[in-house]
């Protein structure tokens, strides 16, 4: 694209959803703003926003081009910091994306960090989607399982997610505890309602357990915990977190390979960038706890 000016435009836009908020961050008039969005959907042949009475809202088409604009905007005010010698500030966006499973211990994290660096934004992304790094839909990914293989990345050996196996104090007074595996087919346990999980512990629990023992199943992450902690059954539980909730008991010793690798993966184009590096190497250190 040979007008950047014009992009970074539709970008202020998509950002702040109004041609006044965006001509009033880049210092320009409100008609400059609209022009250059004309010039750019005309260059272009396609549609970057929906206009309605409230302001603008991206297309399709509009988000896959405001990732790619995003990334090289926090580029360029890397480089624009470290060019006046105001490199060591960590400001603007950082966006990091981890399954929900980890947000215990994530999310303190990027309270802590942000404490330290009050003039930082975060957006923390969650779900079973894994968000494009080449597309700038994230500055950090935390991703669990084998090694992310994804081209431009840099992939690097993080720490393990810990599960262990866990039930209400109210499953146990009105179950009891199970005696050992040939047991499980008495009492009633909470799963995933997917067949294909990779996860380790679903497979050791799809092995393990009698499907008719299954009897409380779901594909959201956290309404299988509140299940477990609601007293439906016996399921898997992080460990960081269970363990500190006087209303659960561990009700099988935890087992290595229930735990899988984590990994931070990053792209290459913003790896070296400041804030991230001081962000990983925060993280970093702040995980050293988890497995206390």
């Amino acid at each position: 694209m040979d007008n950047w000016d014009e992009i970074k435009t539709a970008y202020q836009v998509a950002r702040l959803g109004t041609v006044s908020g965006a001509a009033e961050v880049l210092g320009v008039h409100h008609a400059t703003v609209i022009r250059h969005i004309d010039a750019l959907e005309g260059r272009l042949g396609v549609k970057l926003f929906q206009r309605h009475a409230r302001g603008y809202t991206s297309t399709e088409a509009g988000d896959d081009l405001f990732r790619v604009a995003q990334a090289t905007d926090d580029q360029f005010s890397q480089l624009v910091g470290r060019i006046k010698g105001r490199g060591t500030d960590v400001s603007g966006e950082l966006v990091v994306t981890s399954l929900v499973s980890l947000a215990p211990l994530m999310a303190p994290v990027l309270t802590a960090f942000q404490l330290e660096h009050p003039d930082l934004i975060v957006r923390y992304l969650t779900g079973e989607r894994l968000f494009r790094l080449e597309y700038g839909e994230a500055h950090v990914a935390v991703r669990a399982g084998s090694a992310p293989e994804q081209p431009d990345n840099v992939v690097q050996p993080f720490a393990r997610s810990k599960m262990g196996l866990f039930a209400a104090r109210s499953y146990v007074e009105s179950y009891g505890m199970p005696k050992d595996v040939a047991d499980y087919a008495k009492h009633r346990f909470v799963g995933q309602d997917n067949d294909d999980s990779r996860a380790p512990f679903n497979r050791w629990l799809r092995e393990k357990v009698p499907e008719a023992a299954l009897t409380f199943r779901s594909n959201d992450v956290r309404a299988l915990e509140q299940a477990v902690l609601a007293g439906a059954g016996i399921g898997f539980m992080a460990m960081a977190e269970a363990q500190v909730n006087p209303d659960l008991v561990e009700v099988f010793p935890h087992q290595e390979d229930w735990s899988a690798p984590l990994w931070l993966v990053t792209h290459v184009d913003l790896h070296r960038t400041h804030k991230v590096q001081v962000f990983l190497n925060f993280l970093k250190d702040r995980s050293k706890s988890w497995g206390d």
